[in-house]
C-alpha cells in the first residue's frame, strides 16, 4: 500500500471513529498514534515518539507536551492532541507555541483533534511559532494536493532544511491564492484602483469604482478562461493508430527498449488513489509502452483511465473523454496537478460498465 492509499485507509478510519472518541486519550490512541505510525514513525518506540515529552517553561516545571517525534535523541516535532471534534483555538496554539519556544531542536508544531491537523513552524521569528499554521490538513474533507506536502514529513522523507523550505512555500502561495480567490470575487478597493489607474484617466468616482469593479471580475474570469483554452490548444492531441495499444517485446534483445520513470511510477499512485473512491485499488494497473506510460482498468487495453505522456520536458495527462475512448491532452506544471482533473479521472470507469 503506498503513501497516498494509506492517508485514505486514515480517513476512512476517522470517519468510522470519530463519533465514538469522548475523551483525549481515545483520540490519541484510535487516531494520532496511527496517524504517526502512516507517517512511518514507531509509536511503541520512545525512541522515535516520546509520549508526555517534558517541556519545562521557566519557573514551571513538569510541563508536557503529548508526543515529541524523536531523531537522533532530540524532538524534531511536538505533538499537542485535544479531544476528537475539538475546536482548535488560538489558545490551543498558545500552549504548543510555550512548549515550542523552549525546544529549539523541534522545528515542527502540531495542534491537532485526530481529524484537523495544524502545522506551524518558525517561518517569522526563529524559535518562535507562527501564530498562523504553513498548512491544514482535514481527514473529513481531504485535499488531495497536500498528501505530497504530508509525505515530506514522514521518517523516510524528513528533511528539515527541504521541509522549511516547502513550509515556506506552501505558507505564502496558498496565502496568496486565498487573496486571488476573494478578489475575483469580491475585489477590494484597492485592486480596483490599480487596474482602473492603469486604463482609465478620470477620476475613481462611487459610480465609476462599483462600474469597476465589475469589469475587474469580468475581466478576471475572461483571463482564466483564456488561459485554460490556450493551454489546451498548445496541448499535443495524438490519436492512437489502434484501440489496443501493443507494448514492446522488452527481452527480445535483451536490452530494455522501455524505461518506466519515478515520475511515471509517482504518477500512477496518484491516479490510484484517485480512483479508490470509485473502484477497488488493485483494479487500477500502469502498462508502460514507448510512447506513453497507460493506466488500464482491469489490466485490460480496452479500459484505458488515461494516460501519462511524460516522454519530453513538458508532461502531458491524456484523460479519456468518452465511450469510444478519445483522448484530451492536459498539460501538468507538477505531478500534483493531476489532482486538478480527479473528478473526471472518476468518471472514466462509467464508461466500460
Amino acid at each position: 500500500m503506498d503513501f497516498t492509499e494509506k492517508i485514505q485507509a486514515l480517513a476512512d478510519r476517522v470517519q468510522q471513529n470519530s463519533g465514538i472518541l469522548k475523551n483525549e486519550e481515545m483520540t490519541k490512541n484510535a487516531l494520532v498514534l496511527p496517524f504517526l505510525q502512516t507517517l512511518g514513525y514507531d509509536p511503541f518506540n520512545p525512541q522515535e515518539v516520546f509520549p508526555e515529552y517534558t517541556a519545562d517553561i521557566g519557573a514551571k516545571k513538569g510541563e508536557k507536551v503529548d508526543f515529541a517525534v524523536m531523531k537522533d535523541g532530540n524532538p524534531i516535532m511536538l505533538i499537542e492532541c485535544k479531544t476528537c471534534n475539538s475546536n482548535l483555538t488560538q489558545c490551543n496554539a498558545a500552549q504548543l507555541q510555550r512548549y515550542f519556544q523552549v525546544t529549539p531542536s523541534a522545528r515542527i508544531g502540531i495542534l491537532t483533534d485526530g481529524i484537523q491537523y495544524q502545522f506551524f513552524t518558525d517561518l517569522d521569528r526563529a524559535n518562535l511559532m507562527d501564530e498562523k499554521p504553513f498548512m491544514v490538513f482535514n481527514f473529513k474533507s481531504l485535499e488531495e494536493s497536500l498528501v505530497p506536502e504530508l509525505k515530506k514529513i514522514s521518517k523516510p522523507h524528513f528533511n528539515i532544511e527541504q521541509t522549511l523550505s516547502a513550509a515556506s512555500e506552501l505558507k505564502y502561495t496558498r496565502a496568496i491564492k486565498k487573496i486571488l480567490v476573494k478578489e475575483s470575487q469580491i475585489p477590494s478597493d484597492e485592486f480596483i484602483r490599480h487596474f482602473a489607474s492603469q486604463v482609465y484617466s478620470g477620476k475613481l468616482m462611487p459610480a465609476v469604482k462599483e462600474k469597476f469593479a465589475e469589469l475587474v471580475r469580468k475581466a478576471m474570469k475572461l483571463y482564466i478562461n483564456d488561459a485554460i483554452n490556450d493551454r489546451l490548444k498548445n496541448a499535443m492531441i495524438e490519436e492512437p493508430t489502434d484501440e489496443i495499444e501493443k507494448t514492446v517485446d522488452i527481452s527480445a534483445d535483451n536490452k530494455p527498449k522501455i524505461k518506466t520513470t519515478d515520475d511515471e511510477r509517482d504518477g500512477y499512485f496518484i491516479i490510484k488513489a484517485i480512483m479508490r473512491k470509485i473502484v477497488d485499488p488493485e483494479r487500477v494497473i500502469m502498462r508502460d509502452t514507448l510512447s506513453y506510460c497507460g493506466i488500464l482498468l482491469d489490466d485490460n487495453n480496452r479500459k484505458p483511465l488515461c494516460r501519462l505522456h511524460f516522454n519530453t520536458s513538458q508532461y502531458y495527462l491524456g484523460i479519456i473523454t468518452d465511450k469510444n475512448k478519445n483522448e484530451e491532452r492536459v498539460p501538468l506544471q507538477s505531478l500534483n496537478d493531476i489532482y486538478n482533473y480527479a473528478d473526471r479521472l472518476r468518471v472514466i470507469p462509467s464508461f466500460y460498465e
